[in-house]
């Protein structure tokens, strides 16, 4: 029992519990390749298990952001984790690359290990909805940097790719067209501009909203980021996929550019998926200009496959096997931008 250490606000002990807790949910995300277990130094990997020729490894790291402000306001934990692991692994996927193993990092004021296992169950919902292990992590205690039961959360993971199978928007060419997935909500991007509409508004996370059939505010908010690992590589091993976009924070417009090469620009058609209520909410409650919400949120569509139409077909009826909903929502042209039609 360190004695002095606790009287300076960690909790060894707690530590000590977690560990025990998250044992079980960090091992059921065991794959091909994955190595070891808990409480090494380091997290291995065998990646000679895998039988690629020439491979290339892919890593991508991030957070959930202001997102956990919510999870905090509901006391719900359970599905941050989630969202952590989709914002990597959703990146890599964008070059191709199949996820392997996953690391997280929490940093607390205060252990309390339920609520540990609770953000580690769902990294773990996470790597097993996007067929990673997870193969280590960390959780730090800090008191005094985060105050009244809050905690950070970020990841990494690492994936692989064949060298000669890297999708990089080189094969991106006008008169491709754009296959939209749709997301699940607002995903884990915006939350700045959401908790202010919502502050401003004077509204309460946890009160029903009619527009969303009475669920309340913030429930609706926490939907974890959909993960599209599963049927995006199953796309990419039976069509010619040019390029991948990940509809992240700058919305349509920072992100569907970053495949395209010099003198292509893309034009979405609106209405061909369906914009989810809980954009309209935001934009009609917070009097966001509507050309500008497609520079700030998914707004319906988490992932964007590059394709030639011929295979079009072909790549929305593979994504509906999987239970997503996916349609063709625009074409590469040639200029500049993103043009909203």
């Amino acid at each position: 029992m360190a004695k002095t250490y606790e009287k300076a606000g960690v909790d060894l002990e707690a530590g000590y519990e977690s560990v025990r807790r998250i044992r079980r949910h960090v091992e059921s995300t065991a794959r091909k390749g994955s190595m070891g277990g808990i409480g090494s130094f380091g997290g291995m990997f065998d990646l000679s298990a895998l039988g690629y020729k020439e491979p290339v490894l892919v890593s991508g790291t991030d957070g959930v952001g202001t997102k956990l402000k919510i999870a905090f306001a509901l006391d719900k934990h359970d599905t941050v984790g989630i969202d952590a692991v989709a914002m990597c692994v959703n990146d890599v996927l964008a070059q191709g690359a199949e996820p392997l193993f996953f690391l997280d990092y929490i940093a607390l004021g205060h252990n309390i290990p339920s609520k540990v296992e609770a953000i580690v169950a769902g990294v773990a919902e996470g790597c097993r909805q996007a067929g990673c292990a997870l193969v280590g992590g960390e959780t730090a205690e800090m008191p005094g940097m985060y105050e009244g039961g809050e905690y950070d959360i970020a990841g990494c993971t690492t994936g692989v790719v064949e060298k000669s199978r890297i999708i990089d928007g080189s094969k991106v060419a006008v008169g491709d067209v754009l296959v939209g997935i749709a997301s699940s909500g607002v995903h884990s991007n915006g939350f700045s501009l959401v908790r202010k509409i919502v502050a401003d508004a004077g509204l309460d996370w946890k009160a029903p909203v009619a527009e969303f059939g009475g669920r309340p505010l913030g429930e609706v908010l926490l939907t974890p980021t959909r993960i599209y690992v599963k049927p995006v590589l199953e796309v990419i091993r039976r069509c010619g996929v040019h390029g991948i976009c990940h509809i992240t924070g700058g919305g349509f417009d920072e992100n569907i550019p970053r495949v395209l090469r010099p003198g292509q620009g893309v034009e979405v058609r609106e209405g061909s998926w369906e914009i989810l209520p809980v954009f309209r909410f935001l934009e009609k409650t917070g009097g966001v200009d509507h050309r500008e919400m497609f520079n700030i949120f998914n707004m319906g569509i988490g992932m964007v496959v590059v394709l030639d139409p011929s295979e079009a077909d072909a790549a929305v009826s593979i994504l509906e096997s999987f239970g997503e909903k996916a349609a063709v929502i625009g074409k590469v042209v040639p200029g500049e931008g993103v043009v909203i039609k």
